[in-house]
């Protein structure tokens, strides 16, 4: 059943064509993703839709009596009303019921109100209503519904609209990036929550796992025109790939045969007859197609890094809070040269907390941040561009650096570094201000990168791009010599680019793991059955007699988070020497007649067998600590 029908909509502004003609439907229950660069239409093509913006020209026509709702990437809110207020429907019974319930129960010395809403609840059958609500506030980590919205962060103001959005299941959701502001633990509920429900979906997001995990359409804008494939975001990669080989092999067929009809149009006679007709009207059709730009446009990063010297960074019994709330409680931390450190937690765990202790921008409660002197950090922060919407685009570069210097003693301008990161020398005298929020993105990371770092700081810097530029950002990062920080909510990036994980647990514990996210669910979901086990047996043991005081054992000496680190990286390299070891032996005893391959093999026979005896005396040593 169609509830979507899109005929020949158009978007342009000025000479620039975003988009044009784009025809396409949405069908009850499916899940449909948009996908572009930045700046190609993907935020105009769902006001549209939801009819906020006006379309040159076409059809946006939804099946009668559907209900739209529309989740904008910075949602406008009254700032004068209530969390609840906002999320719930004054026009729906049933919320109200639930909504009145819940108030009910928080003033429940009114028996007689608390009685008439428990029976209003039993009268509309809302029991399933009301936990739904209660686990989608609970998800998003929304409890005071009594707290104004002026009074909210940008982030907390999202969260209360998908609150809203997830709680009202329209037919149809319009999503623009709804994974934004979110932790990880958040996406990963929402992926199970849009997945499970039959709702109708269309959206915009840069997380290509929650792409892969809940949608079944994408629909691609592509130079203006719109594509549409069916799967998920792999199946896409797959589809879009074979789609630009039977282009490529298209126009190389149009450039033949456009080089043999060229010289027939020049050599035939002004005078043509009817049949020559037919063949100059196919003449031009074929030049279009050869003259088909196949040239796809990107973004380069080859910027110079600073040299670095022994001395990194050190985080020396750190601790910060807010009055009762405590974020870090004597974190210890060495940063070795060409680390990659990811950081996990929750919402307001104090991640960037940490960020900008590192930086200078917090003074720390306790402790102290010692930098090495050839450290040149690069910081990317979730506020973007400050004060830059006034200036031109190459105005914010040039006011930087007007020449750039890249690898192998190279330098570039200030114009063709813009044109290397995909601004084009149209948008280079364009205001900064008439950027779309993934172009913005893109020219705070570019001014961040100009420093010439050697240790990159990033807060959350997946928020707004376009997928082509998270691509190239991770190859460049994966080539990267320096030190990463990275605070991400996007589970594939964190996947390709770190190694070490700092996970925030709250009240100011922060513990170590290493590995990348994926390696890290299973240890996570191992201490949880471990933690729940244990509250089983402590549950249902029966009471131990009190023992008579016994002299006091000798105090253990504690892992400290170094040692922790440690701990977890030998236990990963014992089992891999373990391996060489075992593949040398047997290598060994099949190379008799070789006496130079012998020497070779006994050599790294010896040298790993070393290895291996080293590292598991520190083992040994460590495993005697206290955790």
């Amino acid at each position: 059943m169609n509830y979507l029908s899109v005929e020949n909509i158009s978007r342009s502004y000025g000479e620039r064509v975003l988009f044009k003609d784009a025809t396409f439907g949405l069908d009850k229950g499916q899940k449909m993703a948009l996908i572009a660069k930045n700046g190609t239409g993907k935020t105009s093509l769902l006001r549209i839709l939801a009819g906020l913006e006006p379309s040159e020209g076409g059809l946006v026509v939804y099946r009668n009596d559907i209900k739209v709702g529309f989740l904008e990437q910075e949602p406008v809110l009254n700032p004068d009303h209530t969390v609840e207020e906002a999320v719930f429907d004054p026009t729906n019974t049933i919320m109200l019921a639930v909504r009145e319930y819940e108030d009910a129960m928080m003033h429940s010395e009114d028996a007689k109100r608390f009685q008439a809403a428990l029976d209003r609840m039993e009268q509309l059958k809302a029991w399933d209503v009301e936990a739904q609500v209660k686990e989608i506030l609970g998800k998003l980590n929304i409890f005071d519904l009594t707290q104004q919205i002026g009074t909210l962060s940008g982030g907390q103001r999202k969260r209360v609209a998908m609150a809203k959005m997830l709680i009202d299941r329209p037919d149809i959701m319009i999503l623009d990036e709804p994974t934004n502001h979110l932790d990880i633990e958040m996406i990963e509920w929402l992926e199970g929550f849009l997945g499970a429900t039959e709702n109708t979906i269309l959206m915009v997001t840069h997380d290509r796992v929650f792409l892969d995990h809940v949608c079944d359409v994408i629909i691609e804008i592509d130079n203006g025109t719109l594509y549409r494939h069916k799967g998920n975001y792999t199946d896409y990669l797959e589809s879009k790939a074979h789609r630009q080989e039977v282009l490529e092999a298209n126009v190389d067929k149009a450039r033949n045969l456009y080089r043999k009809e060229l010289d027939w149009m020049r050599r035939m006679p002004k005078a043509r007859s009817t049949k020559a007709k037919y063949r100059q009207d196919a003449f031009y059709d074929t030049e279009k197609v050869a003259k088909t730009n196949l040239k796809q446009d990107e973004l380069s990063l080859d910027i110079n890094t600073t040299r670095m010297g022994t001395k990194i960074l050190e985080l020396h019994k750190l601790r910060k809070g807010y009055g009762d709330n405590l974020l870090i409680a004597g974190l210890d931390y060495k940063f070795q040269r060409g680390e990659r450190v990811g950081i996990l937690g929750k919402n307001g765990s104090g991640k960037s907390t940490l960020l900008k202790l590192i930086m200078g921008q917090l003074e720390p409660d306790g402790g102290k941040v010692v930098v090495g002197e050839t450290i040149q950090f690069g910081y990317y922060g979730q506020d973007g561009l400050q004060g830059a919407d006034d200036k031109r685009v190459i105005e914010v570069i040039s006011d930087i650096a007007d020449h750039i210097p890249l690898k192998k003693g190279k330098t570039i301008s200030a114009a063709q570094m813009l044109e290397r990161f995909l601004f084009p020398k149209h948008q280079h005298y364009q205001y900064v201000y008439k950027l779309s929020g993934g172009e913005k993105k893109r020219l705070y990371l570019l001014t961040v990168l100009m420093a010439n770092p050697n240790f990159l700081i990033l807060d959350e810097p997946t928020n707004d791009l376009d997928v082509l530029t998270l691509n190239v950002l991770e190859d460049f990062l994966m080539e990267f010599d320096g030190c990463l920080l990275i605070v991400t909510h996007d589970r594939h990036f964190m996947n390709k680019l770190v190694d070490h994980l700092l996970i925030f647990e709250g009240n100011g514990k922060v513990s170590g793991f290493v590995g990348n996210y994926d390696e890290f669910i299973p240890h996570r979901a191992a201490m949880l059955r471990e933690e729940k086990e244990q509250a089983r047996i402590a549950a249902t043991a029966p009471a131990k007699a009190v023992a008579a005081p016994s002299a006091p054992a000798a105090p253990r000496v504690r892992m400290g988070f170094n040692e922790k680190r440690e701990f977890q990286q030998l236990e990963k390299e014992i089992p891999e020497l373990e391996a060489k070891k075992s593949a040398l032996e047997q290598a060994l005893t099949t190379v008799a007649d070789d006496h130079e391959e012998v020497l070779r093999l006994s050599s790294a026979f010896e040298q790993v067998k070393n290895a291996l005896e080293e590292r598991e005396m520190r083992w040994l040593e460590l495993s005697e600590m206290e955790a």
